[in-house]
């Protein structure tokens, strides 16, 4: 075994160790508090996707398949595989854009880890306390591989952070040994590097299910490692490996902290380098009536306007994906409707030729005192000059939910209120709050996953 462990590179054998010293037992409360508060959030925002047709199509997909040990689609009383388990769940997560965020060199999703870690915990019988032990170790490879390295900028997409940190938690609930995480590590990064192209142009579908897709395959390679498979071993530093594709990198792992409690729960449906110039947006419009508009200046810092206001297409959207990535359209809406939500980007509000009107008068340009400010805030302006000539002005410099302005847990029962209710009944949201609260004392997570099951679970369940 120690033979295995000393044949991989410095880095997987880094990885390992930390996974290895991941204990449930070690974690502050504080921590704890807010793992139990990201579940809540990811569940409501998944829940709140249950009628998308994306979500639809990825639940006909995992309906097509079963297993002897199977996991739930959420919202339904679908038994799948527990990798397409991973993916249906993970693409209801991240369809409404409403899932956490984590904001360094590079940026993505911890919550897509999510669907993979749970469909793993509920299909092997794990205790809570691995859970939340596994889930606290996943955000800490995700977040300190984003502090320190930015894929995004050499091309990659970000489920190359969401695969590590999903299948070191998976193999911590599988209760892997050194060799099996080493081997687990190169059998989910060298085949699956995703490309950035994802999140440029127009955006597809696919912006939504590539986090999805990351969990998926992070099961799929911890289930090979399990039965025995072996993958490269110098995924990292060998000839081949990642180093020599995106040039020699450090990343170091400071032992003692959880990034978790750093990462940002959203309050709007929105990219999150749009939250704050929508937030403005819905400040002014208790101010400015749209149709006394001449124009509209949007400020954000580099990364904000290079997502969201420098391709053609935002100011053009036809899909919910790019839509929700354009900052023209967001703020036009949230100051034509005064308020902001799934209902934003209906069908009807991508075919408004209104919207388009009132699109070509929004502007996007970088403000260096926000780039600056980046990614310690998250600062966007916004600046309409009505008919009459006046100038009216709102900056948001840490939106709702932000590191530095925290959501109130009750704007987080809240949220799970709102989006969830879409899907199950009163009663049974009152069930899965409660669970959650105190997940710590399950012995067997699986259990939770029936209340889960929606009043319309017969309707749309496959």
């Amino acid at each position: 075994m120690d033979q295995a462990v000393t044949a991989f590179d410095a880095m997987t054998t880094s990885l390992v160790e930390v996974a290895q010293r991941a204990a449930y037992d070690a974690l502050p409360p504080t921590v704890i508090r807010d793992c139990k508060l990201r579940l809540i959030d990811a569940f409501a925002s998944a829940l709140g996707a249950y009628d998308h047709p994306t979500s639809a199509m990825a639940r006909k997909g995992a309906a097509r398949v079963s297993a002897q040990q199977p996991a739930t689609v959420w919202g339904s009383s679908v038994k799948t595989t527990p990798e397409a388990a991973a993916f249906a769940n993970g693409v209801m997560t991240r369809l409404l854009d409403i899932s956490d965020t984590y904001l360094s060199k590079s940026r993505g999703h911890p919550s897509d880890m999510l669907s993979g870690l749970i469909a793993v915990a509920e299909s092997a019988h794990c205790d809570g306390k691995s859970l939340l032990g596994a889930i606290t170790l996943a955000y800490d490879v995700y977040c300190s591989f984003t502090d320190a390295i930015d894929i995004n900028s050499k091309g990659w997409d970000q489920p190359v952070y969401g695969i590590l940190g999903c299948v070191l938690g998976a193999g911590r609930l599988l209760k892997f040994d050194r060799a099996q995480l080493g081997q687990a590590i190169g059998l989910a990064l060298t085949p699956n590097m995703a490309l950035g192209q994802a999140r440029r142009g127009h955006l597809s579908n696919w912006k939504g299910c590539a986090g999805a897709n990351a969990s998926r395959n992070a099961v799929f390679a911890a289930m090979l490692a399990q039965d025995g498979f072996t993958g490269p071993n110098a995924v990292f530093e060998g000839e081949g490996g990642l180093w020599e594709i995106i040039g020699r990198q450090e990343w170091p792992i400071p032992e003692g902290r959880h990034w978790i409690s750093d990462t940002y729960i959203k309050g709007l449906p929105v990219c999150y380098h749009g939250q704050s110039a929508v937030y403005a947006a819905l400040e002014l419009r208790d101010r400015v009536a749209l149709s006394e508009v001449e124009e509209i200046h949007v400020s954000a810092y580099r990364a904000a306007v290079a997502m969201m206001g420098t391709d053609a297409n935002r100011w053009a959207p036809v899909t919910h994906e790019t839509a929700d990535h354009s900052l023209p359209f967001c703020v036009v809406s949230a100051l034509r409707d005064g308020e902001f939500n799934a209902q934003t980007f209906s069908r009807a509000r991508l075919q408004d030729p209104q919207m388009l009107q009132w699109m070509a008068k929004v502007t996007v340009a970088e403000d260096p005192r926000h780039s600056a400010a980046y990614p310690e805030a998250a600062p966007g302006r916004v600046r309409v000059r009505t008919k009459d000539g006046k100038v009216h002005e709102s900056e948001v410099m840490y939106p709702k939910g932000h590191a530095k302005n925290p959501m109130p847990e009750d704007a987080i029962f809240a949220k799970f209120n709102n989006l969830a209710g879409t899907c199950l009944p009163p009663e049974r949201i009152t069930q899965v709050i409660d669970f959650i609260e105190h997940i710590e004392q399950s012995p067997d997570v699986s259990v939770l996953f029936p209340l889960l099951a929606g009043a319309t679970a017969g309707e749309h369940g496959t």
